[in-house]
């Protein structure tokens, strides 16, 4: 890993704190992958694969769960593998994929999907709307985190024809119907996940657990094909994708910020906007309670709302896009920012020092011993921050904003932890956790209380009733449109609601650019705005890939 040294002081022309990250990297100390690798590099310069339509990717992490989109694969990115009935292009807009036209009944409880008829799985078997109620089905007995509760049923009342039956109205479905790709009833097993058969652009020909995937284009594909006919991707780490890059071995490689600034020969820097954030989440509730599994949960300093919305105004949310993000990135204020759902009301000025210290003297937390750590009944205003050991741009993240934090009074002690372990502690302890969905889904599970606890949902245990109705109301809207002022209202309806104006059960920090090296000459196309990074979002628009004429 690289060599970090910290340097804070107040930044000309701006108030509040500033913050200034610099990062000495030495190659010497990055990871190396031991993973086949398929191209080379000579004198320091990057050589693309001999072919021109083969790449190597390193651009995000292997799926735990394997390449079923029935048990999730696929929902913060393209299923590669599968196709989906629609899907959403460069501006997020519905367009069509394995559908022609779908419909929704004025009740917004049937919704009926018309399908192409001049679909093949990679294995040559014809795609029919039967495959599709099965996939459906399937998911929805899975568990996963795909929710499929609110369907009642599906039926397939001929080859090219869906019919899908919800419980209720639910805005939010159309979003399955441009995530969850298709299984082939035919060839679906135990071992799906390892040996995928899909109608998507690609087929997996290699698995090579903890080292790379191999796969390549899918002949039978109906959609526009792809320039490049193999790819591998490798699964590395920041720091050796970042090595790999400098190394020549790869063509793409996701890298952090902390890494921009460093030039690599043969290659150029693509930062994509996201909706990809970081953010701290707060236990809600007072010591002594447990989650639903029976862990400890809450925290007498979280638990008070004055701590959470001084957090929230103490920090120079555009100082750590400067510092810790070296500019690639912008601030957050919500899950949602700058998406359709997202509340423009909720966004606040930052970096304010007095009005946290005056928001803590009015919730009665003063500094009674002069120890620099304001208190309120005896209790220090003091507390643990969570992040994902391993992951070099939390950790600084928690470290800036637990420096920023401490000029109000409050002491965070920030501490890196497995996943395994996070999960268990999250219920009492402060967590510096992602997201980011092109789904408002995600906005519910995040505050709804009916999904407290539910994974890594809401493990904060954050409840407000007014907040549930709001939501309540946008999932039972017939459509996007009519949802999109209940999800807003839910932020903040002018007297309650989750953002920091509200309840503040988060202190979101920034939205992170999602940053590629990429081998001069490569055009990855025009990129959505990206959702969280698992998945390989990048991937979403591989058929625009080319290469530039001058270097063909």
């Amino acid at each position: 890993m690289g060599r970090f040294s910290w340097r804070w002081g107040k930044r000309k022309g701006r108030t509040g704190l500033g913050i200034l990250l610099v990062c000495s990297i030495g190659l010497s100390g990055c990871a190396q992958s031991t993973a086949p690798i398929a191209s080379s590099a000579e004198n320091g310069q990057s050589v693309t694969t001999s072919t021109k339509d083969e790449l190597v990717l390193a651009v995000g992490t292997e799926p735990e769960g394997g390449f079923d989109p029935t048990t999730g694969w696929g929902q913060y990115g393209s299923p590669l593998f599968q196709s989906t009935l629609l899907k959403r292009d460069a501006k997020l807009q519905l367009v069509n994929d394995l559908a022609t036209a779908y419909s929704v009944s004025e009740d917004g409880l049937t919704w009926t999907v018309t399908l192409r008829n001049d679909v093949k799985f990679s294995d040559g078997e014809p795609l029919t709307a039967e495959d599709v109620k099965f996939t459906f089905e399937t998911a929805a007995k899975s568990g996963s985190v795909i929710d499929l509760t609110n369907m009642a049923d599906v039926q397939a009342p001929d080859d090219s024809t869906v019919v899908f039956t919800l419980k209720s109205p639910q805005s939010t479905f159309i979003s399955l119907l441009t995530t969850l790709g298709i299984v082939p009833e035919h060839a679906y097993g135990a071992d799906y996940a390892e040996h995928p058969v899909g109608s998507g652009p690609y087929k997996l020909v290699q698995w090579d657990k903890g080292q790379q995937a191999i796969v390549e284009a899918n002949e039978e594909y109906y959609g526009n094909k792809s320039a490049f006919h193999k790819l591998t991707f490798l699964y590395l780490d920041e720091d050796a994708a970042y090595a790999a890059a400098q190394a020549g071995t790869v063509d793409i490689a996701a890298i952090p910020a902390a890494f921009s600034k460093q030039q690599v020969n043969g290659m150029t820097l693509e930062a994509v906007k996201t909706v990809d954030n970081r953010g701290i989440m707060f236990p809600m509730q007072p010591a002594g309670a447990k989650s639903g599994a029976g862990l400890p949960a809450g925290n007498d300093v979280t638990s008070d709302l004055a701590i959470r919305q001084a957090v929230n105004v103490v920090i120079d949310r555009e100082a750590l896009v400067e510092g810790v993000l070296e500019g690639y990135g912008r601030p957050a204020y919500s899950v949602s920012d700058d998406l359709p759902w997202s509340n423009a009301e909720a966004v606040f000025t930052d970096a304010n020092l007095e009005e946290a210290k005056r928001i803590l003297a009015s919730g009665g937390w003063v500094d009674a011993d002069g120890d620099g750590i304001v208190e309120k009944n005896g209790v220090k205003a003091e507390f643990n921050l969570l992040y994902f050991a391993g992951d070099l741009t939390r950790q600084s993240l928690a470290l800036a904003a637990a420096d920023m934090v401490a000029q109000a009074g409050i002491k965070i002690n920030v501490e890196g932890k497995s996943r395994e372990e996070t999960k268990k502690m999250a219920y009492s302890n402060a967590v510096l956790f992602g997201w980011g969905s092109h789904d408002p889904l995600e906005t519910y599970n995040l505050y709804s209380s009916t999904h407290k606890g539910e994974g890594y949902y809401n493990v904060g245990l954050y409840s407000n009733p007014v907040v549930d109705s709001w939501m309540d109301k946008a999932l039972k809207a017939t459509s996007e449109e009519e949802a999109l002022p209940f999800w807003q209202k839910a932020e903040w309806d002018g007297t309650t609601g989750f953002s920091y104006q509200g309840d503040a059960p988060w202190a979101w920090l920034v939205n992170i650019d999602h940053l590629y090296l990429v081998t001069n000459g490569l055009n990855i196309g025009e990129q959505q705005i990206h959702p969280h990074g698992h998945g390989w979002p990048v991937t979403t628009n591989l058929e625009e890939w080319s290469w530039d004429n001058s270097t063909k």
